[in-house]
């Protein structure tokens, strides 16, 4: 691995570590971190009652740069590894939902809820 893919998979993490915090600082209970499928990862999944999101965390350097951090492409990707562990999170007819949560140095989190609807 290059030394800027390092970094970036180190920024990646941080990311994921502040956003589980400030999701349990919501209410939100993180159940699970970095969920690795045969197609894709999902980076956090939180409950609430009634509730399983399956959350895509992304990370930029510049606040300007989140509104490009997140494509349908990615999403798919989130979807389609929620669809193979969904039943192992969603045990008891939860609803379900792909969240993005969005971060920068300096600006508060952007939580976009149901930000997955095909």
């Amino acid at each position: 691995m290059s030394e800027k893919r390092v970094i970036a998979d180190r920024k990646g993490r941080e990311g994921e570590a502040q956003a589980a915090q400030w999701l349990m600082q919501q209410g939100w209970q993180v159940v699970a971190e970095r969920v690795k499928t045969k197609l894709g990862e999902i980076d956090l999944i939180a409950r609430k009652p009634g509730l399983v999101a399956f959350i895509e965390v992304k990370w930029r350097k510049r606040a300007a740069d989140l509104d490009t951090a997140i494509d349908e492409r990615r999403l798919a990707r989130v979807a389609a590894a929620v669809e193979i562990v969904a039943h192992e999170y969603a045990t008891g007819g939860e609803d379900l939902r792909i969240d993005v949560i969005l971060l920068a140095p300096g600006s508060r989190p952007r939580h976009i809820e149901n930000a997955w609807m095909p």
